[in-house]
This record gives C-alpha cells, structure tokens and sequence, in this order.
C-alpha cells in the first residue's frame, strides 16, 4: 500500500546568521514560497506544510496559497518542529520529509528519492559528491557505510585523505525522512555530545544507536543553502539566469 508522506519546511525568523531570511526577496518571491512551491512539485508528498514560529511568514505562506501552522519559538532543532507541526496539522501521515527552508533551488527529484528510501527504512536522508569547498564549515560532510549507512557527519573535511587513495568527499543533503514512528520517538531523544559539538542535529540520531539510510543523489542540480546574504546573492544571479527554475 502506498504511503502517505507529508512534507514539512520549518521556517524560522529568528536566524543568527541571517535574521529574516525566510522572507528575503529572491527575484520577486519570498524564499520560503520559492521553496514551498519547488517541494510542491514532488511526485511523492501527499501535502506540503510550512512549520513556523512567526506571524510574518505564517501570513506570508497563507497569502501565496500554503498551508502554514504556528509552532513554539522554543524548540529545540527543525525536527522538533516538524513533529509539532505535525501534532498540529492532524491528518493520518506514514512518513514525514523536513525540507529545509533555505534552499530554493531544491530539485523536487530528491525529495521523491528520499521518499523512496522511506519504504525500508525509518530514517533517510542525501549526499552528493562534493568537488570544492569542502573546508567551508557551512557545508556539512558525510561518510558511509558500503551498503548505504551514515557513519558520520561534520562540519570539517571528512575523510582526511592521508594516503591520497581516490576517494570522494560528499557534501550532505538536508532533506530527512522519518517515519512518524521514529519521529516522535526521536524527539524524545537526550542531547548527545556530538551533536552538541558540531551544531548538527542527525549526530545525536546516530550517537543513540539508530541507523540513517543515506544515498547519494542522481540529482544534477546544484544545491545551494543560504546562510549569508552573500549566499543570497548568489541564488538571485542563478534564478536570474534560469527563468524555468
């Protein structure tokens, strides 16, 4: 039986790099309805919400046509919202995506792959390979099982390649997927050294023992998060240049 998958994008104003951003004008549009409608496009989402913790982008969504609900300002991490959200919104959902709200050149594409690694697993989430930039701290990192299993994220260069062996370094995706099981289950989780260290919340998934299925995308398109204005910039120069995105 299919499932039913409900896509998530906490919004928050309040950001200490980048206060407001969530309404910053990309080309004519909100960044957060650029977003919204880019996961709107998804084959596989039953609904798509934004999570929020401020009047101004609840009313934003509301009058662009999305779903919008008001969350706590207190909590914790985008996950914690969403499982509010989720309380929130009702409705009978198998699956959870927590898109991130500052991407909007997302590629609608890896959301469906990461709905589709939701079939046979709890927790999913995205890579691609990563060709420069990989000292910037705003870019995060994984490594991998083999078979597809996150070992680890960080916001360092990892692996350190000593020997010089062709290895790829991969960028993270932040698109996750939970089944609403192991969501609520996870914020129930206690804060964990790593994951505290790092500022990265998938870490205290990993140091309680809980596999996250990671693969890398067959995505082309590139993934930009905005984390400055500079970054902002950039998106505007990108969007300018491609009407259709």
């Amino acid at each position: 039986m299919k499932m039913k998958i409900l896509g998530i994008i906490p919004a928050r104003y309040g950001s200490s790099r980048f206060p407001g951003k969530p309404l910053a004008d990309i080309c004519g549009k909100p960044m957060i309805v650029r977003v919204l409608e880019r996961a709107r496009m998804s084959q596989s989402l039953d609904d798509v919400i934004v999570a929020t913790d401020d009047e101004r982008i609840h009313q934003c969504v509301k009058s662009h046509g999305g779903n919008s609900v008001m969350t706590d300002s207190n909590l914790p991490n985008g996950t914690a919202r969403c499982e509010q959200a989720l309380r929130i919104y009702g409705g009978e959902f198998d699956a959870v995506i927590n898109i991130q709200g500052d991407e909007p050149l997302l590629d609608p594409l890896m959301i469906d792959e990461v709905c589709e690694l939701l079939k046979d697993n709890y927790c999913a989430t995205l890579c691609r390979e990563l060709n420069d930039d990989s000292a910037n701290p705003n870019i995060v990192k994984a490594v991998m099982t083999l078979d597809g299993k996150a070992l680890y994220f960080s916001r360092s260069l990892i692996p350190f390649n000593r020997t010089k062996i062709n290895v790829p370094v991969y960028q993270h995706i932040g698109i996750y997927g939970y089944s609403v099981e192991f969501l609520r289950k996870y914020v129930g989780l206690s804060d964990t050294p790593l994951s505290t260290a790092e500022s990265l919340e998938q870490l205290k998934i990993l140091e309680h023992g809980y596999t996250i299925r990671i693969k890398a995308t067959d995505s082309r398109h590139e993934v930009i998060g905005v984390d400055t204005p500079e970054d902002l910039e950039r998106v505007r120069r990108i969007i300018e240049g491609n009407e259709g995105i």
